[in-house]
């Protein structure tokens, strides 16, 4: 059968796998989705994907039709992912045409983001004053982490609004961060530097797109999974050397960083935190307010998981159960409420992921610090195959829906 580039079909196909890549489909999902979609439209087509092209092939022989989409790496968008889906399964059940289905995926892709500037750099905040809380953390530590994290949400916005900016924005939140924790610890109190800088940049370390990287490798996925991971090393680089710019940039005009160790904090006050962050997450997200709340238990089960996993087999390998816990409830959460899987799972492994693993291994090899540094590295890579061979296992324990 000949097909032509008018086909509805293929338009909405095209336009689906273009929103799909925006609103942070990895290469291994979008390419199963798009297959499983085209099979019921009765369209016989292939896909290859990459953080930056879509290739559509549709037809046959000497008769296919190739079309190339030009897309450019996208965070995830939860809210975005959850109309995608609905639209999808309206058209696969003959509610919409293919023609309607592009509209509607076309008013999706022009609506603005769901929560405007200030909540998005509230969001910021609250992760980074969380996350300075379960690395161990003081009030001096999560106060400087949240001041951090604003100052890198306000950072995000002026990014998205200039292009130029976008491109140096990781080093430079990275810079902001390392000044500011520095001269809080001159200027105000002392403090664990160290905690405060990495609290305060946890939303930008792509220790996520690290484990996407690997998840894609994993499913054989080499191309997409490479540059994925190519992407990640260079900006934990980009990050570090922010980093060291503004901790030298301190020194040279305050003096060394006053550095002491952090206070600890009672139980309650981590409690507190594990409410906070997957509020935190769902805003960085844009998860819909209904998904709040199954957002909150999916990172509850990973960090509880986690917890557990490391009492029987260790900090770096207990990450498996975590990653399986939440693997497993997500894909019930999909098959009870027909909505796709990636809205509580994103969030929950987000708790997981070893970004900040990466980023000790770094600056231990800045600091010239090699075997620490090597050792890091090592155990960076050992926890995301954990983490991503526990959502491997959890797929296998109960499959996802076909469409999410």
């Amino acid at each position: 059968m000949s097909v032509r580039a008018a086909d509805p079909r293929v338009a909405f196909i095209l336009r689906l796998a273009e929103a799909m890549h925006r609103a942070g489909y990895a290469a291994h999902r979008l390419e199963e989705v798009l297959g499983a979609t085209a099979l019921r439209l009765g369209l016989e087509a292939q896909f290859f994907s990459t953080p930056t092209s879509i290739f559509v092939a549709v037809g046959a022989g000497e008769r296919q039709q190739t079309f190339l989409l030009r897309v450019q790496p996208a965070d995830v968008d939860l809210s975005r992912l959850a109309q995608l889906d609905r639209v999808l399964l309206r058209v696969l059940s003959g509610d919409l045409t293919p023609t309607a289905g592009t509209v509607a995926l076309d008013a999706i892709l022009q609506a603005p983001p769901r929560y405007g500037a200030m909540l998005t750099t509230v969001a910021f905040g609250v992760a980074s004053a969380a996350a300075a809380r379960f690395l161990g953390g003081g009030p001096v530590e999560i106060v400087t982490a949240a001041i951090i994290g604003l100052v890198s949400g306000l950072l995000a916005i002026l990014a998205g609004a200039v292009p130029r900016v976008g491109r140096i924005f990781e080093p430079a939140a990275a810079f902001a961060a390392a000044v500011i924790a520095a001269s809080v610890s001159l200027l105000i109190a002392p403090l664990s530097v160290f905690v405060a800088t990495l609290a305060g940049l946890i939303v930008l370390i792509p220790g996520f797109t690290l484990t996407v990287a690997m998840t894609e490798l994993a499913t054989r996925h080499l191309a997409s999974g490479t540059a994925r991971l190519s992407g990640a090393l260079v900006v934990f680089l980009t990050m570090i050397f922010g980093v060291a710019a503004g901790n030298q940039l301190v020194t040279v005009v305050l003096g060394p960083p006053v550095i002491l160790e952090a206070a600890p904090l009672p139980l309650w006050t981590e409690l507190v935190a594990l409410v906070l962050a997957p509020l935190g997450f769902a805003m960085l997200f844009r998860a819909e307010p209904r998904d709040l709340l199954w957002i909150e238990i999916a990172c509850w089960l990973a960090f509880g998981g986690a917890r557990l996993g490391g009492a029987v087999l260790g900090p770096d390998l207990g990450v498996f159960v975590g990653a399986l816990a939440v693997g497993i409830a997500s894909n019930l959460y999909a098959l009870w409420l027909d909505r796709p899987s990636q809205i509580p799972l994103t969030p929950g492994v987000l708790i997981l992921v070893p970004g900040s693993i990466g980023f000790r291994s770094l600056a231990s090899l800045l600091d010239r610090q090699v075997v620490s540094g090597i050792e890091a590295a090592f155990t960076m890579v050992l926890v995301a195959t954990a983490l991503v061979a526990g959502i491997l296992v959890a797929n296998v324990v109960v499959p996802r829906r076909r469409s999410g």
